[in-house]
């Protein structure tokens, strides 16, 4: 079987995915790149869940095994490390092993020292370089040596991360998010502290074990990454940047899907319409119910995505479950038809949900599709030919270059989908449900209260709750709400026997399909992280083989009957996930968080856009790279400090994030403290720097610096000692890394006897 396989000493902790084959044959055969990056999963199946740190951490480890590979070649470019070591010599792999090994190395034991799973890993870490012959104690960074120059890569990769904006030096904490709702806490009906319905609310649990497995003692940890949108990207470009206010702080966010539907809006039918889907497909979580469907890829998959809101109740089954998709007439590789495989519904939502997830002792959305890419690259039908053409690489060759794309999308899908999460700070199902069953309950006319929908969401009555009525076992709550929905933890006593079952519960009680010590992920729904991943993941793998479609056309992951599912007892059959696409298998995701609970229709679409973009641009960036045609990127940067004015401050230049100096747009650099009478202040422009700058103290300006050649001066209004200058940038090649020195001269006769105040040297180096 080629399918995929669970690793069995581990199931119970997690959905790890491994190749149907002998362990020792398969790590034989494995580059050193691939063992690296399987120490760097398993690391991050032992460390806290957090997907936006991990995405970062497989981006980085992937980003320092390419740059230690490029190094030894004439042309590919590195990412962060940029030193040319180009060789000829026949022994050229064993000159990328050992640089890869030493850079590898020092990342994993810097990044995951403090982890709450160090104990166990970094005696392997340990072990690996010593397994491959490398010493675990050469920190050496002098010379050319390939030690060297490894242990020189990881140094500048754990620099770049501390100025990345990530704040890792203070363990990624928040700097100024605060939610807008108080806690819910779900053990407890309803939802009374709701204050604002289209804003995510915490919870508060007696006792919260995170996706990780790892127990955290307050309760609920904070919003994971709100601010996230600030990260250094890969290939996210200005041109998809908007820069929002709130609370004094500037919320970047690229590939702005919009607003979604709010309550008090006239999108409020579109906000309950996705609550109400998520609670009807609640409903179809009990393998008891008899309903029996085809989960093969010859009747699943093949979705084309709708083109907005107004067809997304076209494109969601609200009553069956899943999507239009039609499924594959026939296998493309093959040219068979798929074997069908008819299996409980219930069985395969919860098991659609589960696996996933990414739950306990897992490696995370980003590192899971890591594991997926793996499963491809070893496949016996796999072909390594970059993008499906050209000649067949090594694997060590195949390894550093696919990493190094799916890498640079995972960690800008982090990015993108978190500074949405945090711009938009939108609200998840367990709280937006309870709520509008509450305000039915308050007033049943109320706009904002949820629709009834016979079958699956009705208000419970002295005529339903009378003896043998459907809501008999309610009687008591006459006038609230009942939704035919998993029943929820409360009916499961030991979860290797029991199944909650769907039924008539109080919505006011309603739950996701988890653990009660977990709920719902700590971070806005808006947009959905799981969607932007794996749509992003599906186009690098489509492009990275040159086909969209699993080896042999067909990717598998069999979950063995009543020993696979966590939450609960089951599947009460063997379930196979089966995915004709990587399109297939990113959709399946997408649909799963729906059947979780964790996410409405409103959260997927939006994110699977977003990861189509950002996985095409990651693509072509890593293809530039490779091939050492990146064109240049647009960037700003400010050096030296100005001179003092007659108000003691400096004048001090800032470039506009989303006014960097991106070819066929608008530089803008916002000028402060300049005397505040002064209507007017002079920008001089140049494109060459002074080495050294021009001291002025001899013409009666001390302190003051000229650090570059002015070609060009440009009055620019100011007021209140502030003011903003723009330069138009052509559509024009030419104008590609041009480095555009400038700097602002303000009168200021009190300032000096030359009666002049010079701000600090801004360079904006032009690109795309």
């Amino acid at each position: 079987m080629n399918g995929l396989a669970l690793r069995p000493p581990r199931w119970l902790a997690g959905l790890v995915l491994v190749i149907a084959s002998t362990a020792a044959e398969a790590h034989a055969q494995h580059s050193v790149a691939r063992q690296w990056n399987e120490l760097l999963l398993e690391s991050i199946r032992h460390d806290f869940a957090r997907p936006t740190v991990h995405a970062r951490n497989l981006f980085h480890v992937s980003a320092a095994m390419w740059d230690a590979w490029a190094t030894f070649d004439p042309v590919a470019e590195g990412v962060i490390f940029r030193e040319d070591h180009a060789t000829m010599s026949p022994a050229i792999d064993l000159l990328r092993n050992e640089a890869i090994s030493y850079a590898a190395y020092r990342i994993l034991k810097a990044r995951f020292a403090n982890s709450p799973g160090a104990a166990l890993m970094l005696p392997q870490y340990d072990a690996l370089q010593t397994a491959l012959g490398y010493s675990t104690t050469d920190v050496g960074t002098s010379g050319d040596s390939p030690s060297a120059i490894g242990n020189r890569i990881a140094q500048a990769v754990l620099a770049f991360g501390l100025a990345d904006h990530s704040n890792e030096a203070n363990n990624y904490a928040n700097e100024v998010y605060e939610p807008v709702n108080p806690p819910l806490l779900p053990e407890f009906p309803g939802n009374p502290t709701l204050q604002d319905p289209n804003h995510w609310q915490p919870l508060a649990l007696q006792y919260f074990i995170g996706q990780d497995g790892i127990p955290v003692p307050t309760g609920y940890p904070p919003f994971l990454s709100p601010e996230w949108g600030q990260v250094t990207p890969f290939a996210l470009s200005q041109t998809d940047l908007a820069v929002n206010q709130r609370d004094n702080y500037d919320w970047w966010v690229y590939h702005d899907p919009g607003l979604p539907p709010r309550l008090g809006t006239p999108t409020a039918s579109d906000y309950k319409w996705g609550f109400e889907l998520v609670v009807a497909w609640s409903s179809h979580l009990d393998p008891a119910d008899g309903v029996m469907i085809d989960v093969s890829p010859g009747a699943i998959g093949n979705a084309p995505l709708p083109s907005g809101p107004a067809q997304y109740p076209a494109f969601y089954d609200f009553a069956h479950g899943g999507d239009w998709g039609p499924g594959h007439a026939i296998n493309a590789i093959t040219g068979q038809p798929y074997a069908p495989q008819w299996v409980p519904r219930g069985d395969y939502t919860r098991v659609l949900a589960e696996f996933w997830a990414d739950g306990p002792a897992s490696e995370t959305p980003p590192g899971h599709w890591f594991v997926i890419l793996n499963y491809v690259s070893d496949h016996p039908l796999t072909v390594k030919r970059i993008g499906g053409l050209g000649p067949v690489v090594g694997d060590l060759e195949w390894d550093v270059k696919a990493y190094l794309a799916l890498g640079g999308a995972m960690h800008d899908c982090a990015i993108a989908a978190w500074g949405v999460k945090g711009w938009y700070d939108y609200i998840r199902p367990v709280s937006a449900i309870r709520y509008l069953a509450d305000r039915y309950a308050a007033d049943p006319n109320d706009p904002d209260a949820i629709t009834l929908v016979p079958g699956l969401i009705e208000r419970v009555t002295f005529q339903t709750t009378a003896p043998c009525h459907r809501h008999a076992h309610l009687a008591g709550h006459e006038g609230k709400i009942a939704v035919r929905a998993w029943r929820g933890p409360d009916q499961i006593q030991n979860p290797a026997t029991d199944v909650a079952g769907v039924g008539w519960i109080l919505a006011e009680n309603w739950w996701p399909y988890q653990r009660p010590t977990f709920v719902s992920p700590p971070f806005a729904g808006y947009v959905s992280g799981h969607s932007t991943y794996s749509r992003a993941a599906a186009v690098v793998l489509h492009r990275l083989t040159g086909s969209p479609w699993f080896p042999g056309g067909l990717g598998e992951f069999v979950c063995p009957q009543n020993d696979f599912l966590v939450f609960e007892r089951g599947p009460s059959v063997t379930v196979r996930l089966q995915w004709g696409t990587y399109y297939d298998a990113s959709d399946q995701t997408s649909l799963s968080r729906i059947w979780g609970g964790i996410h409405p229709p409103q959260d997927d679409i939006p994110g699977r856009r977003m990861g189509q973009a950002i996985g095409n641009d990651a693509f072509d960036q890593a293809a530039q790279i490779w091939a050492g045609t990146l064109p240049a990127r647009a960037s700003y940067a400010t050096s030296g400090s100005g001179c003092l004015g007659s108000n003691q401050q400096r004048v001090t230049l800032s470039g506009v994030p989303n006014g960097l100096p991106v070819i066929g747009s608008t530089l803008a650099v916002d000028v402060f403290n300049l005397p505040v009478a002064v209507p007017v202040f002079w920008m001089l422009v140049g494109t060459d720097a002074l080495s050294p700058g021009l001291d002025l103290a001899s013409i009666g300006a001390p302190g003051c610096m000229l650090e570059h050649q002015v070609l060009a001066s440009v009055p620019v209004p100011a007021a209140f000692g502030i003011g903003r200058w723009e330069l138009p940038i052509p559509t024009s090649p030419s104008w590609l890394g041009l480095s555009i020195h400038h700097q602002a001269v303000g009168v200021d006769a009190a300032a000096n006897t030359l009666g002049l105040t010079i701000s600090d040297l801004g360079v904006a180096r032009v690109g795309l």
